[in-house]
Parts: structure tokens; C-alpha cells; sequence
């Protein structure tokens, strides 16, 4: 769907059904989510490095002893807030147990969301969702910077309910260590 045909068929709200059917329809492998307030963000494809990244702490996580259906890349998850649901789709995630089937997970049993920072989304990555998640109350957050070092910056939810910067390392350096030293089953 072209984003003028998307346009010409905007409804004025738009809603986590009309988000999920978006996300279906794009040839071109376009994200879609929605923030609690309702605002939407349309997201480019993942490119070989975005999926590089991924697909290595995919791997570290499931060598480590993480079951594969608790470890899962692009899943949507329902993120409240004070107006209503927004909708975000995780580059990586890690769950306690496998998430309920559906478009939308919730957040319940969500250990870990992972976002790899994508040229364009990076106030979206580093600012915005920092703010979401923390208010959903996801226990930890870990976004992956795309410099010479693959830095990685992990974030823990506080007392407060509000995230702590915990560590930033490059990605070799984390993949050097093990999950549980970062990660509570």
C-alpha cells in the first residue's frame, strides 16, 4: 500500500485493528505502530545489519538456555497509557512464558524489549520509547545504537517506574557475557 493510498484511506482515529492491518498489507515490509496517544510512526524495513544484530542476541539468548518461544523478533505489543492502548512492534523480546496469540501481546509477562536503532528512528528509539516502555512497566530496555561499536545502552526499570541507565557496552562486549547476568527469568 502506498503511503498516498494509505492517506486517501486514513480514518480519523486510527486504531490498533487499523494498525495491525496496515502492517499486513505493506508489500514493502513497512512497520506501523501507534503511540498511547495515538500518534502514528511508519518505520522503513529492516536492512541486513538490523537484522544482523538481531539475529546475534537471537542466538546468545537462545544458546544461553532461552527457550525459542520466549524469544521473539517483531512482535507487536499493546502499550498503555492514560488515553488508551498504542501499539509497538519490538525488534527483540524476551518473555517469562510465550505471549498469548494475537497481533497485540501485552505486556504482563514481558522481560526484556530490544530495539535496534534504524537511520531515522533514533529520538523515536532513544527518547520516546524510553519514556513508553517505562510507563508500561517492561523491566528492562535495551537499545542497540548502529555506530562502529554497535553500542548497546541497557536500561532498568527503577522504583520509581521510571528506566535507570544500567550499562552501555558494544555489542561484542555483551555477547561476552551471559543473559543471566543482565536478565531475571
Amino acid at each position: 500500500m502506498s503511503a498516498e493510498a494509505v492517506g486517501m484511506h486514513m480514518p480519523a482515529v486510527v486504531t490498533l485493528d487499523d494498525v495491525a492491518t496496515m502492517n499486513a498489507a505493506d508489500p514493502n515490509g513497512h512497520r506501523y505502530e501507534t503511540s498511547p496517544e495515538g500518534v502514528l510512526s511508519v518505520m522503513p524495513p529492516p536492512d541486513s545489519e538490523h537484522a544482523i544484530i538481531a539475529s546475534r542476541l537471537f542466538a546468545w539468548l537462545i544458546m544461553a538456555g532461552w527457550p525459542a518461544e520466549q524469544v521473539l523478533q517483531a512482535v507487536g505489543v499493546r502499550v498503555p497509557g492514560r488515553n488508551g492502548d498504542g501499539g509497538r512492534i519490538l525488534d527483540l523480546s524476551v518473555w517469562r512464558k510465550p505471549p498469548g496469540r494475537g497481533v497485540w501481546s501485552a505486556v504482563a509477562d514481558l522481560v526484556l524489549a530490544v530495539e535496534i536503532v534504524s537511520p531515522g528512528s533514533e529520538a523515536m528509539d532513544s527518547v520516546t520509547k524510553v519514556r513508553e516502555y517505562a510507563s508500561a512497566g517492561i523491566p528492562r530496555y535495551w537499545v542497540v545504537d548502529r555506530d562502529g561499536a554497535q553500542t548497546v545502552t541497557l536500561h532498568e526499570l527503577t522504583g520509581d517506574g521510571r528506566y535507570a541507565e544500567h550499562a552501555r557496552m558494544p555489542l561484542a562486549w555483551l555477547l561476552q557475557t551471559a543473559p543471566a547476568d543482565h536478565l531475571d527469568r
